[in-house]
Protein backbone atom coordinates (compact mmCIF):
# COMPACT_ATOMS: atom_id res chain seq x y z
CA UNK A 1 0.00 0.00 0.00
CA UNK A 2 1.20 3.36 -0.69
CA UNK A 3 1.89 6.00 1.98
CA UNK A 4 -0.91 8.13 2.46
CA UNK A 5 -0.08 11.65 3.83
CA UNK A 6 -2.92 14.82 4.93
CA UNK A 7 -2.33 18.28 4.76
CA UNK A 8 -4.33 20.06 7.11
CA UNK A 9 -5.03 23.72 7.84
CA UNK A 10 -7.65 26.27 8.51
CA UNK A 11 -9.52 27.27 5.61
CA UNK A 12 -8.05 29.62 3.05
CA UNK A 13 -4.74 28.45 3.59
CA UNK A 14 -3.88 27.47 0.57
CA UNK A 15 -3.85 23.90 0.99
CA UNK A 16 -5.32 22.97 -2.56
CA UNK A 17 -2.78 25.41 -4.09
CA UNK A 18 0.30 23.47 -2.34
CA UNK A 19 -1.13 20.09 -3.00
CA UNK A 20 -1.09 21.34 -6.80
CA UNK A 21 2.37 22.78 -6.59
CA UNK A 22 3.65 19.42 -4.86
CA UNK A 23 1.78 17.03 -7.27
CA UNK A 24 3.42 18.76 -10.04
CA UNK A 25 7.14 18.48 -8.42
CA UNK A 26 6.17 14.04 -7.86
CA UNK A 27 5.45 14.39 -11.26
CA UNK A 28 8.68 16.35 -12.65
CA UNK A 29 10.43 14.00 -10.83
CA UNK A 30 8.70 10.94 -12.41
CA UNK A 31 6.46 9.67 -8.93
CA UNK A 32 3.06 8.91 -9.81
CA UNK A 33 0.67 10.55 -7.13
CA UNK A 34 -2.74 9.56 -5.89
CA UNK A 35 -5.34 12.60 -4.41
CA UNK A 36 -7.86 12.38 -2.37
CA UNK A 37 -9.93 15.27 -1.18
CA UNK A 38 -12.08 15.59 2.05
CA UNK A 39 -15.72 17.00 1.22
CA UNK A 40 -17.95 17.87 4.47
CA UNK A 41 -20.41 19.34 1.99
CA UNK A 42 -22.02 16.02 -0.10
CA UNK A 43 -20.48 17.19 -3.03
CA UNK A 44 -22.35 15.79 -5.83
CA UNK A 45 -21.08 14.78 -9.78
CA UNK A 46 -24.33 13.29 -11.19
CA UNK A 47 -26.55 16.15 -12.19
CA UNK A 48 -30.42 15.83 -13.39
CA UNK A 49 -30.59 15.15 -17.25
CA UNK A 50 -27.35 12.97 -17.21
CA UNK A 51 -27.55 9.15 -17.99
CA UNK A 52 -25.72 8.73 -15.31
CA UNK A 53 -27.86 10.49 -12.70
CA UNK A 54 -30.63 8.39 -14.08
CA UNK A 55 -29.09 5.20 -13.73
CA UNK A 56 -28.54 6.46 -10.24
CA UNK A 57 -32.35 8.03 -9.38
CA UNK A 58 -33.31 4.34 -10.79
CA UNK A 59 -31.43 2.77 -7.82
CA UNK A 60 -28.01 2.13 -9.01
CA UNK A 61 -25.77 1.12 -5.96
CA UNK A 62 -22.50 1.61 -8.16
CA UNK A 63 -21.99 3.54 -11.31
CA UNK A 64 -19.02 4.04 -13.44
CA UNK A 65 -18.57 6.52 -15.80
CA UNK A 66 -15.75 5.49 -18.56
CA UNK A 67 -14.13 7.09 -21.55
CA UNK A 68 -10.46 6.66 -23.62
CA UNK A 69 -8.82 8.85 -21.04
CA UNK A 70 -10.80 8.68 -17.74
CA UNK A 71 -13.44 7.13 -15.94
CA UNK A 72 -15.71 7.98 -12.83
CA UNK A 73 -16.82 5.74 -10.08
CA UNK A 74 -20.11 7.07 -7.75
CA UNK A 75 -20.53 4.57 -5.12
CA UNK A 76 -24.11 4.77 -2.67
CA UNK A 77 -22.29 5.04 0.55
CA UNK A 78 -24.04 5.57 4.33
CA UNK A 79 -20.75 6.99 5.87
CA UNK A 80 -17.41 7.68 5.15
CA UNK A 81 -14.97 5.53 4.64
CA UNK A 82 -11.52 4.36 5.88
CA UNK A 83 -8.67 5.83 4.31
CA UNK A 84 -7.06 3.03 4.28
CA UNK A 85 -9.69 1.13 2.79
CA UNK A 86 -9.66 4.08 -0.06
CA UNK A 87 -5.58 3.86 -0.71
CA UNK A 88 -6.51 -0.05 -1.09
CA UNK A 89 -8.97 0.04 -3.30
CA UNK A 90 -8.31 3.06 -5.81
CA UNK A 91 -4.39 3.75 -5.46
CA UNK A 92 -2.68 0.91 -5.96
CA UNK A 93 -0.73 1.87 -8.62
CA UNK A 94 0.87 5.16 -7.35
CA UNK A 95 4.01 5.46 -5.20
CA UNK A 96 2.45 8.18 -2.80
CA UNK A 97 -1.41 9.47 -2.07
CA UNK A 98 -1.59 13.21 -0.94
CA UNK A 99 -4.35 13.51 1.30
CA UNK A 100 -6.61 17.43 1.39
CA UNK A 101 -7.98 17.57 5.13
CA UNK A 102 -9.96 14.57 7.47
CA UNK A 103 -7.60 16.31 10.39
CA UNK A 104 -8.81 13.91 12.30
CA UNK A 105 -7.83 10.93 11.72
CA UNK A 106 -4.94 9.26 12.19
CA UNK A 107 -3.21 9.75 9.50
CA UNK A 108 0.20 11.67 9.14
CA UNK A 109 -0.20 14.95 8.29
CA UNK A 110 1.92 17.94 7.65
CA UNK A 111 0.09 21.29 8.72
CA UNK A 112 -0.08 24.13 6.50
CA UNK A 113 0.26 27.31 7.93
CA UNK A 114 0.03 30.97 7.06
CA UNK A 115 1.38 34.03 9.57
CA UNK A 116 -0.93 36.34 7.73
CA UNK A 117 -4.02 34.53 9.20
CA UNK A 118 -3.11 34.90 12.70
CA UNK A 119 -4.23 31.45 14.11
CA UNK A 120 -3.24 28.83 16.29
CA UNK A 121 -1.77 25.56 14.87
CA UNK A 122 -4.19 22.87 14.59
CA UNK A 123 -2.36 19.86 15.70
CA UNK A 124 -0.09 22.03 18.50
CA UNK A 125 -1.20 22.85 22.19
CA UNK A 126 -4.77 21.93 22.86
CA UNK A 127 -4.73 19.42 20.22
CA UNK A 128 -1.30 17.58 20.25
CA UNK A 129 -1.71 15.25 17.18
CA UNK A 130 0.84 12.28 17.58
CA UNK A 131 0.62 12.17 13.76
CA UNK A 132 1.90 15.85 12.95
CA UNK A 133 5.14 15.08 10.70
CA UNK A 134 6.23 18.69 10.19
CA UNK A 135 4.29 22.29 9.45
CA UNK A 136 4.85 23.70 6.28
CA UNK A 137 4.98 27.83 6.79
CA UNK A 138 5.93 31.18 5.77
CA UNK A 139 7.31 31.93 9.20
CA UNK A 140 9.22 30.88 11.82
CA UNK A 141 7.43 28.61 14.98
CA UNK A 142 8.23 27.44 17.81
CA UNK A 143 7.62 23.97 17.31
CA UNK A 144 8.64 20.02 17.75
CA UNK A 145 8.14 18.78 14.52
CA UNK A 146 10.07 20.27 10.86
CA UNK A 147 9.83 23.05 10.18
CA UNK A 148 9.16 23.45 5.83
CA UNK A 149 9.17 26.21 3.55
CA UNK A 150 5.80 26.51 2.49
CA UNK A 151 6.75 28.50 -0.66
CA UNK A 152 8.92 25.96 -1.77
CA UNK A 153 7.14 23.26 -2.82
CA UNK A 154 10.74 20.96 -3.74
CA UNK A 155 11.74 20.96 -0.11
CA UNK A 156 8.40 19.83 1.20
CA UNK A 157 8.81 17.09 -1.72
CA UNK A 158 11.99 16.23 -0.87
CA UNK A 159 11.06 15.66 2.98
CA UNK A 160 8.14 13.51 1.66
CA UNK A 161 10.39 11.39 -0.25
CA UNK A 162 13.01 10.83 2.60
CA UNK A 163 10.31 10.40 4.57
CA UNK A 164 8.14 8.06 3.15
CA UNK A 165 9.21 6.60 -0.09
CA UNK A 166 12.87 5.97 0.72
CA UNK A 167 13.51 2.98 2.15
CA UNK A 168 16.96 1.95 4.25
Amino acid sequence: MPPAVSFIARSGTGKTTLLTALISEFKVRGYKVGAIKHDAHKFEIDHPGKDSYRFTEAGADSMLISSSSKLAFVKQQRQTPEIDALVLEYFPDVDIVLVEGFKKLGLQKIEVHRQEHGKALICRGENHDPALLAVATDTELQVDVPQLDLNEPSEIVDFLVAKLLVKS
